[in-house]
């Protein structure tokens, strides 16, 4: 027996897992992106957010990075995960399992089998305790690729995680430079709206005085109205938007304290980075190829089932009438014995079993694939963004300043005589529209800078990742 069991033992841990060995595929990288940034930095490994010079949106991101329930979430989905790679590795090892019971019977003469008066009269008492094993040889390496697959499924979990990290630091993010740009809308809605009050109230009190027609105080009074008219909307807005930034913090919906104006926010760098280097970034593309490495593996473990399993088995107790006498010499009671199971007809279930593991592979390798183009489109989109969106910017404030410009000559032109107001009104509404444009845009490059860095990835997901922890009291 013992040469027997050494030598499986030997087998189990010098055999070869059979199954495909992972290689990561060969991915089709372009060399360079759409758009090249002479002025990027290579600063994808910074915390980038610290760049705007916010300290309120600095806290409001350690905040999120504590209290988001999506990220709790994502932090006990992991744990959960060490526990199934525990038990997926655990059938590597001996099954060892105590039992142990005590009981007493006492027969009965009116059984199906007749039973001596003696015995009836004297109840019989048994005390047991033995420990017991097993394990399968894994000769063919089944177990070990299941393992395989369990440590991926864990660090595709943890990679999960991280991806949650990035979303959502630049959802908080883009959350708060929308808020600062509502606010700058606002700011112009209200003082547009307050500067039509004005000429509103001076106009009725010439219309009354008989110095204009009805007409001229309609339009005046309808441009009034228009103006007013944004400033619920608006409000309506910010109010959404700190709706939703409170359930990122963590929060109830509630209000969301404010920093710097959008016009004194700094916008921060473009971060520099080659296609190859989304690979390693990307936690959505480390977790697709995570979940590659499981389901390669597990093609492996449905191929075993083709080849025999072998397990030992063992039991070592006491057995005994007696309390006193469980633990002597004479109580004991042992056995062993060895099971060899092969397929010999399953209906096609070990066949239909390792086509399925082939088929979730290629399932498999197509997402990672598609993750690997996907963060490549996301790449070019956000440069492509920031590219445009600076060249907007820039002429819709030109476009700012002339108007200006004309409103106020359109008003030098109405009180010296020489034009109606329409004209003036005509340039105000330009104006007005101009102003709330240039500022959306303004918002717009914050984001499409925010989501570079989101489509970029990088070290700065790990430096986030050490706020996540609270501190102690």
């Amino acid at each position: 027996m013992r040469p027997l069991f050494i030598l499986l033992v030997a087998l189990s841990l010098t055999a070869c897992a059979i199954g495909p060995d992972y290689k990561r595929p060969v991915i089709d990288t372009p060399q360079s992106w759409r758009i090249e940034e002479k002025a990027a930095g290579d600063l994808a490994n910074t915390v980038w957010w610290e760049q705007f010079d916010d300290p309120v949106l600095n806290d409001l991101i350690a905040t999120s990075l504590k209290e988001n329930t999506d990220l709790k979430i994502a932090a006990a989905r992991v744990e959960e995960y060490v526990g199934r790679y525990w038990v997926g590795r655990s059938p590597l090892f001996p099954q060892i399992y105590g039992t142990g019971d005590a009981g007493r019977q006492r027969m009965t003469e009116r059984g199906a089998t007749p039973v001596p008066s003696s015995t009836v009269d004297n109840p019989s008492t048994l005390y047991q305790g033995a420990f017991s094993g097993s394990w399968e040889i894994d000769i063919w390496g089944r177990l070990r690729r299941l393992k395989e697959a369990a440590r991926a499924d864990l660090l595709g979990t943890e990679e999960g995680r991280r991806s949650v990290v990035l979303t959502l630091v630049t959802s908080v993010a883009n959350g708060y430079v929308n808020l600062r740009d509502l606010d700058k809308q606002l700011e112009v809605a209200e003082r547009t709206a307050k500067s039509r009050e004005v000429s509103y109230k001076l106009f009725k009190l010439r219309f009354e005085g008989g110095l204009i027609s009805e007409l001229e105080l309609s339009q005046v009074k309808s441009e009034y109205e228009l103006a007013l008219s944004r400033v619920p909307s608006i409000q309506k807005q910010i109010g959404f938007q700190e709706n939703a930034l409170s359930i990122l913090l963590g929060m109830n919906p509630g209000p969301i304290p404010r920093g710097r104006t959008i016009d004194a926010l700094t916008l921060p760098s473009v971060p520099a980075g080659l296609p190859s280097d989304l690979l390693e970034r990307r936690p959505d593309i480390r977790q697709a190829e995570q979940d590659l490495i499981a389901a390669n593996a597990r093609i492996g473990a449905a191929k075993a089932l083709y080849f025999p399993t072998i397990s030992l088995t063992g039991l070592f107790g006491w057995s005994s009438t007696d309390l006193s006498m469980l633990f002597s010499g004479p109580s004991q009671t042992w056995y062993w014995a060895g099971t060899f199971t092969a397929p010999i007809f399953t209906g096609g279930a070990v066949t239909g079993n390792y086509m399925a593991a082939q088929a979730v592979q290629q399932q498999a390798l197509f997402r990672y694939q598609k993750a690997i183009q996907t963060a490549f489109r996301e790449v070019n989109d956000a440069l492509i963004d920031q590219n445009r969106t600076r060249e907007q910017l820039s002429l819709q404030k030109q476009q700012v300043d002339t108007l200006r410009d004309y409103a106020r000559i359109a008003r030098l032109r109405y009180d010296e005589g020489y034009t109606s107001y329409i004209e003036v009104l005509d340039a105000e509404r330009s104006l007005f529209d101009a102003e709330l444009s240039y500022t959306g845009t303004q918002g717009v490059l914050f984001q499409s800078l925010v989501n570079l860095y989101k489509a970029m990835g990088g070290g700065w997901v790990t430096e986030a990742e050490k706020m996540t922890v609270k501190e102690g009291p």
